[in-house]
């Protein structure tokens, strides 16, 4: 980046010094210019003051071989032209060439100027000289002209006759600027370098007040990513922890029948437990696997519409012999709403929701599914009046493996990662989730699909407690 900015500063003084350079040049050559013509109409009024061509004229007639001869011929004008041309265009006298060798000049622009205004002048260049001659012309008082001319460099020779004396001014100036452009990019650059050294310390101020946002959002990220990190290093020892224990079962079991220990009575048992675990093994696999899938965006994810209330009905339906395993009653009311998403997900955040209220419960309980709308969003509500939540821990039921009651989860062969999952796809949803629970009355958690689709961000999820003893409808 230093180097960039020594590079641009750099580019920048140089630009300068041409377009300085460039400008100056127009400037003087303007001023050239006005100098030169205005030396010019200072001569010719000079000459005309000192009456010599009026002289000529009344002694000599405007015969130009008597005027060729005349006291004009001894005129000092050095490097100056001098021109007399008669009304008609005819030149009576030039002091560079015979008078009448050369064409008439009525046609000459300056000529035809001082023949009516009085006074007139031009430019005209020569391209293989490089050199612009200046005419300026006066009208006498007998009708006569004289013209008088001069030239100059033009604007491209004055250029080029400068070109070594400014370049190496150009060549002084950008050294210069190099200079002082690295020494402005390391003061710009330390202050920047030093920030980055210290960019952990949430004390340190930004050097400049422009870089506050940036700074910011650069710390923002750097405090994501290491809760990111511990994260995933919190998931990998929880994964670790619970794949153990129902792989040590299995080989503890398998080992008593390896010894010959288990006798023929105990094999059923022995055989249900190494099932049972091995479920369970399976089980918190595939919810794994799943919940790293949704955290890494790795499947393809439809987005469709379809009817929030056929889809809880189904999975209702698919649990329904789960439900009446564990002597719970299970139903699903509501009406049709249509929301847009993937219905797979959606169906296994519902599938999620009941089975952790199966799972909560008490024999004789119930899980109830309600679909509405309310205030322009779709609302999906599990509710259940089983064992409930604490206030205190209601805020960690969606962390992954958190358990409100560890020994009960690991007999019904939860996992921990069900309301995990169900909060990444709330969140692929751009729904909220709300939770109301209190032990001892049971738990609600409702689901908002909002009617249009808005910007992804965290899942919201708000917790109350209930006030009175939800009962069954």
């Amino acid at each position: 980046m230093e180097q960039k900015i020594n590079i641009r500063l750099s580019f920048i003084a140089l630009l300068a010094v041409i377009t300085v350079t460039a400008a100056s040049v127009l400037v003087f050559y303007n001023l050239f210019r006005k100098q030169v013509t205005n030396d010019l109409k200072m001569n010719a009024r000079l000459l005309v003051e000192t009456n010599v061509f009026q002289r000529a004229y009344d002694s000599l007639g405007e015969d130009p071989e008597k005027l060729s001869n005349s006291s004009l011929s001894k005129l000092k004008t050095g490097d100056m032209r001098l021109t007399w041309i008669a009304e008609d265009g005819t030149v009576l006298f030039d002091n560079d060439a015979a008078a009448s060798g050369l064409t008439n000049h009525l046609d000459r622009p300056e000529i035809q100027e001082a023949l009516s205004t009085g006074e007139g002048e031009s430019i005209r260049g020569s391209e293989t000289l490089g050199m612009d001659t200046y005419y300026y012309a006066l009208r006498l008082e007998n009708g006569t002209v004289l013209r008088v001319s001069t030239q100059a460099h033009a604007i491209a020779g004055v250029f080029f006759t400068s070109l070594p004396i400014v370049a190496v001014i150009a060549l002084l100036i950008l050294g210069v600027c190099i200079m002082i452009s690295r020494a402005l990019s390391r003061q710009i650059m330390e202050p920047i370098e030093k920030m980055a050294e210290e960019l952990d310390k949430t004390t340190s101020e930004p050097p400049y007040k422009e870089l506050e946002p940036f700074v910011n959002k650069i710390r923002s990220q750097h405090v994501n990513l290491l809760e990111a990190v511990k994260t995933r290093q919190d998931f990998t020892a929880n994964v670790s922890h619970e794949l153990k224990t129902p792989l040590t079962a299995i080989s503890g079991y398998a080992e008593l029948i390896e010894n010959g220990l288990a006798d023929p009575e105990s094999e059923q048992h022995i055989a249900k437990q190494i099932r049972s675990n091995a479920d369970r093994l399976l089980q918190l696999i595939n919810d794994t696997i799943q919940l790293s899938r949704l955290d890494n965006g790795d499947m393809n994810r439809s987005n469709e519409e379809f009817d929030l209330y056929e889809t809880a009905s189904e999975c209702c339906r698919n649990l329904a012999v789960s439900a009446k395993q564990s002597n719970i009653l299970l139903t699903c009311d509501g009406r049709p709403v249509t929301i847009r998403g993937d219905e797979e997900l959606v169906k296994e955040m519902i599938e999620n929701l009941v089975q952790n209220g199966l799972r909560y419960n008490n024999a004789g309980g119930y899980v109830r599914v309600s679909v509405r709308r309310e205030d322009g969003s779709a609302v999906l509500s599990v509710r259940d009046n089983g064992l409930g939540i604490e206030k205190e821990k209601q805020s960690h039921v969606f962390e992954r493996f958190y358990r409100v009651d560890k020994s009960r989860s690991r007999r019904s062969g939860g996992t921990g990662l069900g309301l995990a999952i169900v909060k990444h796809i709330a969140e692929i949803h751009n729904a909220d989730i709300e939770l109301d629970s209190a032990p001892g009355i049971g738990t609600e958690i409702s689901v908002y699909f909002p009617e249009k689709i808005r910007d992804s961000g965290d899942v919201r999820v708000s917790t109350t407690s209930k006030s009175e003893k939800v009962s069954e409808e």
